[in-house]
């Protein structure tokens, strides 16, 4: 009816003159219980907000446990917010957060750990996670995922199962010790 809508984050609301101000308190509550919060405006005034939450699959505490038993590190590295990313992890029992990065600098965090000289695996589904699936020594992409992080990806999961993570930590690992034990004999 030829009035201006949008909808998105704090940044695109400044840029069309919405102030977000009135809802703070709300949008910040709604992200402690892990909900990615995108602001509503109309013809530049904010009209509302929008929480979205992707449930927890079942066994994902399982496959976080199963990968720090295995002694590695698990980082959540998203574009969304710090407070919803921080709420996630503390319910995960994740051992950091890097929030609010675009893709480009997922893959630019991936290349400073890598210089540390530590090795690194990245999980991913979509077209933003592509750069650092690409840049991360294993990249795995979820099989219900965007073609492109498929196609960037060295390992597919045909099932979206975050313990099918910990199976491939296991069998590559598996799979290095007896290739070391032929190449001895």
């Amino acid at each position: 009816d030829g009035r201006e809508v949008g909808i998105g984050n704090p940044k695109l609301m400044e840029e069309l003159g919405a102030d977000v101000g009135a809802l703070g308190e709300t949008a910040d509550s709604m992200r402690s219980e892990a909900q990615t919060v995108m602001f509503l405006a109309v013809d530049g005034r904010l009209a509302g907000l929008v929480g979205v939450a992707d449930p927890i699959k079942e066994s994902t505490p399982a496959a976080v446990r199963g990968l720090h038993d295995e002694g590695l590190r698990i980082v959540v590295l998203t574009g969304d917010n710090e407070t919803t990313a921080r709420a996630v992890a503390r319910t995960l029992h994740l051992d950091e957060v890097i929030a609010d990065v675009l893709p480009d600098q997922k893959a630019e965090k991936i290349k400073q750990v890598k210089q540390q000289g530590l090795r690194v695996a990245m999980v991913g589904d979509g077209v933003n996670d592509a750069p650092a699936l690409v840049e991360a020594d294993l990249g795995i992409a979820i099989g219900a995922g965007t073609d492109v992080a498929i196609e960037s990806a060295d390992v597919v999961l045909v099932k979206n199962d975050p313990a099918k993570v910990v199976a491939i930590m296991s069998l590559s690992r598996a799979t290095y010790r007896k290739l070391v034990q032929n190449l001895l004999w």
